[in-house]
């Protein structure tokens, strides 16, 4: 018995609401292969908590009594880098949800969730798959096209043509060294074009990249030019 729960998924929950928190954790310690193992009501104790007890995926809320949910990401995530981040919120507006991916977190989903989708979102996200409440998906297109555009000019795009290249491949995982070798460039040169993608989308992480590729070209269908 304590083998197969140990086997299971490890989740932190952190909400301001006791009600969400005890009922969120009603129904994911009743589904195999899951089990809640600790829980917070704001950003300093869910930290705490994420470095005492790794779990795989941390619930998170946007909103906290002392702070932001996506500083309280980019905290955790930070502490605890295997750790996946899946935001459960009840905030739709564009820039919070671009702004809780780019912090590094692998998901975002609505509070008003049905309990089976939920199930889904916290394995897809424990297995590394980005992902986003698909009623969103037209909030975060419109965000992107102002990311990937330059201010009066609609539509040049942000990344090069060179850098959008490496982004399906730090998506798949792979190593500078792997890329460079895909690619046919130096390491040296794969490094600095993961610099000025890390300074042009400010951000710091390969997750967050990975985020950002998943959600501008998976949830929009578009292809990536051709390697």
């Amino acid at each position: 018995m304590s083998t197969a729960k140990s086997k299971g998924l490890r989740l932190l929950i952190v909400d301001d609401h006791e009600v969400v928190r005890i009922g969120l954790s009603a129904v994911l310690d009743l589904t195999p292969g899951m089990k809640v193992v600790g829980q917070a009501s704001g950003k300093a104790e869910a930290t705490k908590l994420a470095l005492r007890l790794k779990p795989d995926v941390v619930l998170l809320d946007i909103r906290l009594p002392d702070g932001s949910g996506v500083d309280a990401a980019r905290d955790i995530l930070a502490a605890v880098p295997q750790t996946k981040v899946l935001f459960l919120t009840s905030f739709a507006d564009d820039h919070t949800v671009l702004e809780a991916i780019l912090s590094g977190a692998q998901g975002y989903v609505l509070k008003d969730i049905a309990s089976d989708a939920l199930v889904r979102a916290i394995k897809s996200v424990a297995a590394g798959h980005p992902l986003i409440d698909p009623r969103l998906t037209h909030h975060t297109l419109h965000w992107l096209k102002h990311i990937y555009a330059t201010p009066g000019q609609s539509k040049r795009p942000l990344l090069s043509p060179q850098e959008q290249r490496l982004l399906p491949l730090v998506a798949q995982g792979l190593t500078n060294k792997e890329i460079a070798e895909q690619l046919r460039l130096s390491e040296k040169t794969v490094k600095n074009y993961l610099a000025n993608i890390y300074s042009k989308l400010q951000i710091g992480r390969r997750s967050q990249v990975a985020a950002f590729y998943a959600e501008s070209f998976k949830a929009s269908g578009a292809a990536m030019p051709p390697h």
